[in-house]
């Protein structure tokens, strides 16, 4: 009988804990772009993206690298057959608005309509801070003044929102919060928030991960950071405590029991009394991408991760055949905005090297039968009332999962931050027939009152939830290979000739402007002059139309998700660390490195 698991997954499919010293070696050739590569330098340590843990130690050399001359880009290109689409035509551009006459100034916000007014008219500067812009690319057309701060520059220098600095000196990152931290720190960065900012208005910042040094920096810099406090986030980011927070709201979790890890017959006699059954799945508290679940079904596969366990606080849950959902919600003073269901591509190992790993999500009219649907809803309703009586305010996702047997509804996981579903929910036609769900976290945090009818806004979502199909595919390295890349595939739209190949378009500042499935948009992150290695996040493909089925009892990726993800691993080009290598000889460049 086929089996799945509860899935864990990054709330972030971005290198927030990255190789950031091979992109750090690229000086830039143009203000906000990483630039052309000058040289670059092997890492000495090897960090999991998308991690909110410590780095993942690897040995390597220091030795710098000669200059590489990027290889011609290998992606084929598309020939134009006509006037090139228009990029702004979806009527919510907002960077082109005026601002608001400060006599029209809305005391109180009470309708959709003027919320959009508000953000269209916004003339206080917020600002993403991350790795890449990705969770929120694509916000810039609903909220004037919204600006990206991102470490690696897709587009470079393209993208008239999106701002890199250009002095990137040689620095190995351990987190998300690191590199985040070093872009608040960073004098480019610095001048860029403040650049025209009115006496009296402190800029607000959003980003993915942030800690107590984060809020310390925005504190001095005069930055008002509009996430819940750090010291929440981390409480609530336990696996532990989300069950026990749950429990409370009345909102049940897979059949489990909270104990110690100690040793085999401790972990065996837990779970027989809790009546668990002999396949077991295990959860520590903190982790992402299934790096700390671990499905253990006798003793051996209890000495093969006992070390990883022993002395944690573990969850010992009962394996289930289960469908893994993910929702996103905003907890505003109206209350919780619930937003659409989404299925996870989880484990497929055409996309990620971890079991269990996050790797995507989909969104389409079958995710949830309405009967579903409406416990899912109200299990997330439930534990917002709860974390509002903690103190939470704003943007947070749910892990749900359907127990395909018995049709039961279980809480999952709780992320309290901006995830990685957000590029796919910010796109839906709820976000088009109102505004895309992370306006509400914003408003939350504005200086603006507000008085809205959630349980109408809810019910409007819950009624378009089948109009759209959207897909998203997180393409990490799956081969034990550490590379120095030459080419990368472009970031823009990509599209299905007449051939069936898949060739790139044009240029795109995101993928509000996809039609059908025939087209996609690939957003790079590592360009030439960066490295990859076995779990490094190459990029994003997001697309229209389904890239998963069920078959046989599991889910499979399509021959159409397949053939992009092989069209787009082809335009990566790359030559081995620890080996001789030479580029050709029309480049000119001969390069050795060492590991």
């Amino acid at each position: 009988m086929a089996t799945s698991v509860p899935s864990t997954k990054a709330s972030d499919p971005l290198p927030a804990a990255t190789l950031a010293g091979n992109a750090a070696a690229k000086p830039a050739t143009t203000a906000g772009s990483a630039g052309a590569t000058a040289t670059a330098t092997v890492p000495a340590t090897k960090t999991t993206p998308a991690a909110k843990d410590a780095a993942t130690d690897k040995p390597a050399s220091s030795a710098a690298a000669p200059a590489v001359a990027p290889a011609a880009d290998p992606m084929p290109r598309a020939t134009p057959s006509g006037p090139e689409a228009p990029e702004a035509t979806v009527g919510t551009d907002a960077a082109f608005a005026s601002t608001m006459p400060q006599e029209t100034v809305l005391h109180t916000v009470r309708n959709i309509s003027e919320v959009r007014h508000f953000f269209r008219t916004n003339d206080v500067p917020v600002f993403f801070i991350g790795a890449t812009p990705f969770n929120l690319l694509g916000l810039d057309r609903w909220v004037r003044n919204f600006t990206y701060i991102s470490y690696y520059d897709a587009w470079d220098g393209a993208h008239p929102r999106v701002f890199t600095p250009v002095h990137k000196p040689y620095r190995e990152f351990g987190s998300g919060e690191e590199i985040n931290n070093w872009l608040l720190l960073n004098a480019e960065v610095r001048a860029r928030m403040t650049k025209d900012l009115r006496p009296g208005v402190r800029p607000k910042v959003a980003m993915v991960f942030f800690d107590e040094e984060t809020e310390q920096i925005c504190d001095e810099l005069g930055y008002d950071l509009i996430l819940p406090s750090a010291e929440l986030r981390s409480r609530l980011d336990s696996k532990i405590v989300t069950t026990q927070l749950g429990n409370e709201a009345g909102v049940p979790s897979v059949p489990n029991v909270l104990t110690k890890g100690s040793d085999w017959s401790a972990l065996r006699a837990a779970a027989d009394k809790a009546g668990l059954g002999d396949e077991l799945v295990v959860q520590t508290p903190y982790g992402d991408s299934g790096k700390t679940t671990f499905f253990i079904n006798n003793e051996a596969d209890w000495d093969k991760h006992s070390d990883e366990i022993i002395g944690e606080d573990i969850k010992v849950m009962r394996r289930i055949n289960n469908l893994p959902v993910a929702v996103e919600a905003v907890l505003t003073r109206s209350g919780t905005l619930v937003g659409p269901f989404l299925t996870e591509l989880a484990g497929h190992g055409d996309l990620t090297p971890y079991q269990g790993g996050w790797c995507g999500n989909e969104m389409h009219p079958d995710v949830l039968t309405d009967t579903q649907r409406a416990r899912a809803t109200d299990l997330v309703k439930r534990m917002g009332d709860r974390l509002s009586t903690e103190g939470y305010r704003g943007f947070f996702e749910v892990d749900v999962l359907v127990d395909t047997d018995t049709d039961e509804v279980y809480l999952g996981e709780l992320n309290p931050r901006i995830s990685g579903a957000s590029a796919i929910t910010n796109v839906t036609a709820g976000a088009y027939a109102d505004v895309p769900l992370f306006l509400f976290h914003l408003l939350e945090y504005m200086d603006v009152e507000f008085d809205l009818d959630i349980d109408e806004i809810n019910a409007r979502w819950e009624a378009l939830s089948g109009a759209d199909v959207w897909s998203q595919m997180i393409i990490k390295e799956t081969s034990e290979t550490v590379e120095l890349l030459t080419a990368t595939p472009a970031t823009g739209q990509y599209v299905l000739d007449a051939n069936g190949a898949l060739v790139f378009s044009r240029p795109a500042m995101d993928w509000h402007m996809l039609q059908n499935e025939s087209e996609a948009f690939f957003l790079r992150i590592y360009g030439p002059g960066d490295y990859r290695w076995k779990g490094a996040d190459l990029g994003i493909l997001v697309t229209k139309g389904r890239l998963q089925l069920e078959r046989s009892g599991s889910t499979k990726l399509t021959i159409r998700a397949k053939h992009f993800i092989d069209s787009i691993r082809a335009g990566f080009a790359g030559l081995p660390v620890g080996v001789e290598a030479t580029l050709d000889a029309t480049a000119g460049i001969g390069v050795k490195t060492q590991w």
